[in-house]
């Protein structure tokens, strides 16, 4: 990034929507403006997890205020990211759509893993230089996130379903205070969060730090009665506790330093930090100032190169896990991004790169089920992508690769309603004709032979095979005859000359 560059990071969390815009300065992030608004929209989520049209509204009208905020600025200069309401809720699709939109930049629902890291690279790049262990922890609205790390390293990682608006709506529906809610309400934290006594056993970190919301809620609390500022400790906690339980009602509860919109979900928040200092033994825990979107502006600035490309690495421990032919992998992928390189020459295509290297991707991982099932092995590839979380991956992203995984063979029918995205059918027929020049599992003659993309909005793709090639490959030549008519089924046509 260049001195002077404008970014910014927009974070939909459960409970607030935030924006952060700042200045590039010497190589350092300045902040220059910060928006915070409670939406509170893990509190919309109906019975059958879809959001309300009440949470909905509330959601884009925010967004679109955003959106009048960021209005000059470019795509690369923008990182937008949602977390557990939207990993939830069954009609997200409906409420991107238009939120989308509004805001101006794609909203990526990013997974609780990559939450996580987030969260971790936002707080180590605050924090001063040190080689300590580090136990970040971040309570929101609907998921906690548990990160164990060193310097600005993260190590594990995990989200689990508990939250302030979570346990506020299941265990003090009416705002009511009582020492035996508390009592059932930590009980159920722990038993959501047992199994991280092993991951995050007290040995393996040396400063526990806390990020985000809730122990920003709790800590100015504690402030404003006389508590040291900047630490939580479980005698804060109890303290707490007991001011929450005198006064019975959220309600009725007049305490300094408790913000408005915070009042609510108090409750839930305060039970949740109570089972996890009990749980991993936390005598006291350290604020934090950085958290999710600063680790998105990290990621904006390049701040994270250190750990690579965090994306090629999660690809090549899919691949790895699930023992896949690297080198095959290796061969579809290179003929298939030539192929598309050649296809770009006639085809104008925003962000051709990025194009170009998720179909590298999607080759890579081709035949990840087959460790699986040979049998419809791209079906079970598809599922695993679909589910697995890979850091530096959106959800959005990682179902894209399921559905080239899904399309590098068989009829094309199951694909029908996402063919309308031209981008995607290109990277397709790239694929679905790579992986047929490398049938044989060796290097494919190409020589003469060429890929081209019709005029715009024709969706025609022209495949010429030099003289005699279909003589020298009958088997080779034979597929693609097969392949050209499975596009005719489609509303794109695949013209193969020369066989």
């Amino acid at each position: 990034m260049n001195n002077g560059n404008r970014l910014a990071a927009v974070d939909l969390g459960s409970n607030s929507f935030r924006l952060e815009i700042g200045r590039v300065d010497h190589g350092e992030f300045q902040r220059t403006e910060y928006l915070k608004e409670t939406v509170r929209q893990g509190g919309g989520l109906d019975e059958e997890r879809n959001l309300t049209p009440a949470a909905m509204q509330a959601g884009w009208e925010c967004l679109a205020r955003f959106g009048e905020r960021l209005a000059g600025f470019k795509p690369h200069e923008v990182k937008a990211v949602a977390t557990q309401t939207l990993r939830e809720a069954r009609n997200r699709d409906v409420f991107l759509e238009k939120a989308n939109a509004v805001l101006g930049f794609p909203i990526d629902v990013i997974s609780g893993r990559e939450e996580a890291r987030l969260i971790y690279q936002g707080v180590a790049h605050m924090l001063p230089a040190s080689d300590e262990r580090r136990l970040v922890i971040d309570v929101g609205g609907r998921s906690t996130e548990l990160i164990l790390g060193q310097g600005l390293v993260p190590g594990t990682m995990e989200s689990y379903r508990v939250g302030s608006i979570a346990w506020s709506k299941r265990y003090f529906p009416d705002g009511t205070f009582s020492r035996k809610a508390f009592e059932i309400a930590e009980v159920a934290a722990k038993a959501v969060l047992d199994e991280a006594f092993d991951a995050y056993h007290p040995d393996l970190w040396d400063t526990a730090y806390g990020s985000a919301g809730t122990v920003g809620a709790i800590g100015d609390v504690l402030v404003a009665a006389g508590w040291p500022e900047g630490v939580l400790t479980q005698e804060g906690l109890d303290w707490l506790l007991e001011r929450l339980v005198s006064a019975q009602s959220a309600d009725r509860l007049r305490i300094a330093g408790m913000r408005e919109d915070r009042r609510a979900i108090i409750g839930g928040g305060l039970s949740v930090m109570r089972a996890i200092f009990s749980l991993l033994g936390i005598s006291e825990m350290q604020q934090a100032t950085g958290g999710l979107r600063h680790g998105l502006i990290c990621d904006l600035t390049g701040g994270a190169r250190d750990y690579g490309d965090l994306r090629a690495k999660s690809v090549q421990r899919l691949a790895s896990k699930f023992n896949v032919d690297t080198t095959h992998s290796a061969r579809v992928a290179k003929v298939a991004t030539q192929l598309l390189q050649q296809m770009l020459g006639t085809y104008e295509a925003p962000e051709p790169e990025r194009l170009l290297r998720k179909l590298a991707w999607a080759a890579e991982l081709h035949e990840i089920g087959s460790h699986i099932s040979h049998s419809d092995y791209h079906k079970h590839g598809a599922y695993i992508l679909d589910n697995a979380d890979a850091a530096g991956f959106s959800l959005s992203e990682m179902h894209r690769l399921s559905l080239l995984v899904l399309g590098h063979r068989g009829k094309l029918r199951k694909l029908e309603p996402v063919l309308t995205q031209d981008d995607l059918v290109l990277q397709l027929i790239c694929l679905r004709l790579a992986v047929i020049l490398c049938h044989a599992r060796r290097d494919p003659d190409l020589k003469g032979m060429t890929l081209a993309a019709g005029a715009a909005g024709s969706h025609e793709v022209h495949l010429n095979c030099r003289t005699a090639w279909a003589t020298a490959y009958p088997q080779s030549a034979h597929l693609l005859r097969e392949e050209e008519l499975a596009w005719q089924k489609t509303p794109w046509t695949l013209h193969i000359s020369g066989i």
